[in-house]
């Protein structure tokens, strides 16, 4: 017997499966990182074509079979369209989506991780802020609720601003993450900080770190 299950999330990676349907990966607020099924997505006018991309946010009413969950029905809140038109913009989202799917698993309480994920996507579309900025903010806080967060190496002198913007990463709040800016040189610091946190926890080959070490 099938149950209806409702579920708020992102779409973090979508595939083609058969000749016509959708396996989409997707961060929930209740059940942590789940797979689905969305039959027909890939016809020619489904109403599932434009809305199992990743990136997408939305409230996904699912069957939940004994094995599977299949898509009945989305309701869209953002595809984050800003971020899907800017040729960078749209690879910093892929690694964070990447991060994301690393981190998470099912049935585990990803709330903090799903909540850090749709205002990262959000940040990086606010004319204001550098991406640079968004990026090593993200690493950091990803570690952070994960609790694999190592801190600023012992040996490595870095200044007070540095530090000072490291505590805020890890002490605010998720809405208040993206309040601040700082200098270029503080945040080159920042970078490696959070590069060599990336490097001592995760280790992982993201397909679009590749693509944005060659843009940047």
């Amino acid at each position: 017997m099938q149950d209806n299950v409702e579920l708020k999330g992102i779409i973090l990676k979508s595939e083609p499966i058969g000749d016509y349907d959708r396996r989409v990966v997707i961060l929930t607020d209740t059940r942590g990182k789940i797979s689905a099924f969305a039959r027909g997505a890939r016809k020619p006018g489904s109403r599932f074509v434009a809305s199992t991309n990743p990136f997408t946010f939305a409230t996904f009413k699912l069957y939940e079979g004994r094995n599977s969950y299949s898509v009945n029905d989305i309701e869209v809140s953002s595809f984050f369209e800003e971020l899907r038109e800017d040729y960078k913009g749209a690879y910093y989202g892929m690694y964070m989506l990447e991060i994301a799917d690393y981190y998470t698993r099912e049935n585990n309480d990803e709330k903090e991780m799903l909540k850090l994920l749709y205002q990262s996507l959000k940040a990086l579309m606010h004319p204001s802020l550098d991406n640079r900025l968004i990026r090593a903010v993200y690493e950091i806080k990803s570690t952070v609720i994960n609790g694999e967060f190592p801190g600023p190496k012992d040996n490595k002198q870095y200044k007070n601003a540095t530090l000072h913007a490291v505590d805020y990463i890890m002490q605010s709040s998720i809405e208040k993450l993206y309040t601040f800016t700082v200098k270029e040189d503080i945040l080159a610091e920042l970078e490696e900080i959070a590069a060599d946190t990336c490097r001592r926890t995760m280790n992982y080959p993201f397909k679009s770190l590749e693509i944005l070490n060659t843009i940047e």
